[in-house]
């Protein structure tokens, strides 16, 4: 197949057709929604397809399906071993009942117990082990060959299903210009690439994976797969170190351009998709708009531009600390201290004119035995809702005015 991936596009396409029939009655076929409000924010019109509303929450369950389902034809009540902190996990938890087969999953142990909770339901028998995806990989390969190890993107059945998604965007949307997708293997963009370029080869295929786990970018570079390290991300699902040997190749030949984006704009990503579409996209699914509020992808402003939106396997939990997060990196929550004389009404003073500035206080400490503070004086640490970056300089501006030396924090 790969073959016919390199050397003869219209075979690939024919098979990706196939796997799409294949996919129709498990997949859905998930939603392009166009997004005006970000269009006009971005400069793009823009389209969203929202994996994040797939059965198990994210793309993954096209590719796990694509190959158990062959492994299910070849060896009927197979056992099935796989490496995975959420989404690939689900995807194989789901295909393997659908199937009938066996399935063990290996996934960290600082793993997510919404997304460990969701993959025992599926009726995966759960193994904790390490503190990485690479580390279960290995793990899960010492299970083999009593069990069949289902890779989550090296793998040409797994790379047919994440394919489909092409099919869909350009059934839905044939005028598109560009598809921006997240990268994490390689899978999804090597497939999705793929396919969009064999039936509209003037559509620009735009790849975007974070700064803290750049193995793409390594990978363009050096011509081969290298391991990159990597840094803790709000993009997990794309925290890889190493691109696969089968979706190189396909990268390669398909993708037009490669940009990373840091955390800062992962974050507002999330935080807009949160308000402005009530979208719950996990840190990966976000990276196409977080590229354009990094101003990775400027031959993009003013085309035609579907976002992939990967997934939405979020943990509430962190799901609120990104909320935070957003807030203060898009200047929405200001944080600064003033030292204050220590008497009656100096607060109250203070507070009067954050008030008068239109900022809302949303805490507040007042300490007055803070470290090189003099007798008769007190150090007040605010945290306020403001309108973003502009409307904190106002009101910091507003209050130097009025004789309150302020001290971000």
């Amino acid at each position: 197949m790969m073959d016919c991936i390199r050397r003869r596009p219209v075979i690939f396409l024919q098979n990706i057709e196939k796997m799409r029939r294949l996919l129709g009655p498990v997949a859905f076929h998930t939603p392009l929604a166009p997004s005006p409000h970000l269009g006009n924010l971005v400069g793009a019109e823009v389209f969203l397809k929202l994996e994040n509303l797939q059965r198990t929450g994210s793309f993954k369950i096209r590719g796990a399906y694509a190959r158990l389902h062959r492994l299910a034809q070849e060896r009927p009540g197979a056992g099935v071993v796989a490496a995975s902190a959420g989404n690939h996990a689900q995807g194989v938890a789901v295909s393997a009942r659908l199937l009938g087969l066996k399935a063990v999953i290996f996934m960290p142990v600082g793993v997510s117990l919404s997304k460990r909770e969701a993959t025992v339901a599926s009726g995966a028998e759960i193994r904790l082990k390490g503190e990485s995806v690479a580390e279960c990989l290995e793990a899960a390969r010492a299970l083999t060959p009593e069990l069949t190890l289902i890779h989550p993107y090296d793998d040409e059945q797994v790379i047919l299903g994440q394919a489909s998604l092409g099919l869909e965007i350009l059934e839905d949307l044939p005028q598109v210009q560009a598809v921006v997708v997240p990268v994490g293997g390689g899978g999804l963009i090597g497939g999705v690439a793929a396919a969009i370029k064999a039936k509209a080869p003037s559509v620009r295929v735009v790849g975007v994976e974070p700064s803290l786990a750049a193995s793409a970018a390594a990978a363009l570079r050096e011509g081969r797969p290298v391991t990159v390290a990597t840094e803790p991300t709000l993009a997990d699902g794309a925290c890889i170190s190493r691109v696969g040997e089968l979706t190189l190749p396909l990268i390669q030949r398909y993708v037009d351009d490669m940009v990373q984006v840091a955390e800062e704009h992962i974050a507002q990503a999330m935080l807009l998709l949160l308000e402005r579409r009530r979208i719950v996209v996990e840190g990966a699914g976000a990276l196409g708009l977080a590229a354009f509020l990094a101003e990775a992808v400027p031959a993009l402003r003013g085309k035609r531009v579907v976002l992939l939106i990967s997934g939405g396997n979020v943990d509430s939990n962190l799901l609120g600390r990104i909320i935070d997060q957003g807030l203060v990196r898009s200047g929405r929550i200001y944080r600064f201290s003033v030292v204050l004389p220590d008497r009656p009404g100096a607060l109250a003073g203070l507070l009067t004119q954050v008030a008068a500035a239109q900022a809302n206080v949303l805490h507040i400490s007042h300490d007055r035995l803070a470290k090189g503070l003099p007798p008769r004086q007190s150090r007040v640490s605010l945290e306020i809702e403001t309108r973003g970056f502009a409307h904190a300089q106002e009101v910091a501006a507003g209050l130097e005015t009025k004789g309150y030396p302020v001290q971000p924090e």
